[in-house]
C-alpha cells in the first residue's frame, strides 16, 4: 500500500458523519490522517476513531490544501460554500446532501449501478451522493432493466425518523410509557398539535410529507426520487411516480415498487437476477416473518428485495419490496464505497494511497 491519504469528514457529529467514520475503520479505508469537522459549535468535541479519540475541529475556518479527500454530510445550504471551497484547495469531495445531485456537468453515481459514471470526477472534483431512498431503489431496478427493460416505475416510500436527524429520531423516542400511557389523552394532544399548524406527530402516526411541496402537488423527496432515478440510470424520458411517507421507524426505508418492463420477465428468472446483482439480498419467503424489514436490517451494509411477484396492474409488470438502512448504505457506506472506487481508478488522488 501506498502512502495514505489526508481525509476530512465534513459533519462528523451527525448521524451520517459518525457511521462515516465507523465505516472508514471498519473497512481499513487507507487514510494516513483524518480531521473530523463540524459546525463551530460542536468544535473541542471528540469522537472515537481507531480506537482513539479525534479533536473535532471547525468545518468553516478549516484550510483544506494538503487535504485529498472530503466526505461531507452537512445540508444543502452548507454544501454549496464548502464543496467548492474544498475542490479549489485540490480536495475530491464527496457530498451527501442534495446541493449538487442534478448539476448536469456533475455525474450521480451510485457504484453497483453506474460505474462509468465515476469517469466525471475531474469536472469540479465533487461527486454527489444519491438521495437515501433513490440508492435502495436503482439498485433494485439496474438488473431488471438491463434484463426487460423499463417502461414505468411507481414506488411509495416508508422512510424512518433518521432521515430527518436526530431531533426528529428525538421526537420518535417519546418519554411516555407505552404500557401506562393514556393513548386518548395523547392521540387528543397530537391532534392538537396537528391542527395549530405545527409539524404532525410521528408516534402512532404515519406522514405523508418529506421535505417541501413544489407547485404540482409533489414533494420534493418526491421529485428527488423520480429525477434521480432517471438520471442514475440514464433514462431521461423514464416515468417515474413516487409517494414519499415519513413513519414511526428509527432506522431503515422501506419501498413499495411496481415496475412495468418492456419485455415478459418471469418472476423466477427476476429473482435469480436480483439474487446475483452486487449489494443485492433476496429475503422473500411467503411466510410470517419471511421477508426484509427495517428493525432487521439496521446496521447492514446490503439492500434487501423481498415480496417479489408479478404485478396484475400492467403488463409485464413486478411487484416487490425494498428495505435498506439508510443512514449506512443510504448515505455513509455509499460515499465511502465511491472513495473506494476513486482510488481503485488511480487518477484522482495521483496514486497515493493506491495498492
Amino acid at each position: 500500500m501506498a502512502e495514505g491519504l489526508r481525509v476530512a469528514v465534513g459533519g462528523a457529529t451527525g448521524n451520517v458523519g459518525t457511521e462515516m467514520l465507523r465505516i472508514l475503520e471498519q473497512r481499513g479505508f487507507p487514510a494516513a490522517e483524518v480531521i473530523p469537522l463540524a459546525s463551530a459549535g460542536s468544535a473541542g468535541r471528540r469522537v472515537p476513531f481507531r480506537g482513539a479519540e479525534l479533536a473535532v475541529q471547525d468545518l468553516g475556518g478549516f484550510d483544506f490544501r494538503g487535504t485529498d479527500l472530503l466526505l461531507l454530510s452537512t445540508g444543502a445550504a452548507n454544501a454549496r460554500e464548502t464543496a467548492p471551497r474544498a475542490a479549489a484547495a485540490g480536495c475530491v469531495v464527496i457530498d451527501n446532501s442534495s446541493a449538487f445531485r442534478m448539476d448536469p456537468a456533475l455525474p450521480l453515481l451510485v457504484p453497483e449501478v453506474n460505474p462509468a459514471a465515476l469517469a466525471g470526477w475531474a469536472a469540479r472534483r465533487i461527486l454527489p451522493v444519491a438521495n437515501c431512498s433513490t440508492i435502495q431503489l436503482v439498485l433494485a431496478l439496474k438488473p431488471l432493466h438491463d434484463a426487460a427493460g423499463l417502461k414505468r416505475v411507481v414506488v411509495s416510500t416508508y422512510q424512518s425518523a433518521s432521515g430527518g436527524g436526530r431531533r426528529l429520531m428525538q421526537r420518535l423516542l417519546s418519554p411516555h410509557d407505552p404500557v401506562t400511557v393514556d393513548m386518548r389523552a395523547l392521540l387528543h394532544e397530537a391532534q392538537l398539535a396537528t391542527t395549530a399548524g405545527g409539524d404532525p406527530p410521528l408516534p402512532f402516526n404515519v406522514v405523508p410529507q418529506i421535505d417541501v411541496f413544489l407547485e404540482d402537488g409533489r414533494t420534493r423527496e418526491e421529485w428527488k426520487m423520480e429525477a434521480e432515478t432517471r438520471k442514475i440510470l440514464g433514462l431521461p424520458d423514464l416515468p417515474v411516480s413516487a409517494t414519499c411517507v415519513r413513519v414511526p421507524v428509527l432506522v431503515g426505508h422501506a419501498e413499495a415498487v411496481v415496475a412495468e418492463l418492456d419485455r415478459p420477465l418471469p418472476e423466477a428468472a427476476a429473482r435469480a437476477l436480483l439474487d446475483a446483482a452486487p449489494g443485492i439480498v433476496v429475503v422473500d419467503e411467503r411466510r410470517p416473518g419471511g421477508y426484509a424489514m427495517p428493525i432487521a436490517v439496521a446496521g447492514t451494509d446490503e439492500v434487501f428485495v423481498s415480496r417479489l411477484r408479478e404485478d396484475r396492474a400492467f403488463p409485464h409488470g413486478l411487484a416487490f419490496w425494498v428495505v435498506a438502512d439508510n443512514v449506512r448504505k443510504g448515505a455513509a457506506l455509499t460515499a465511502v464505497q465511491i472513495a473506494e472506487a476513486l482510488l481503485r481508478r488511480g487518477d484522482a488522488f495521483a496514486g497515493r494511497g493506491a495498492a
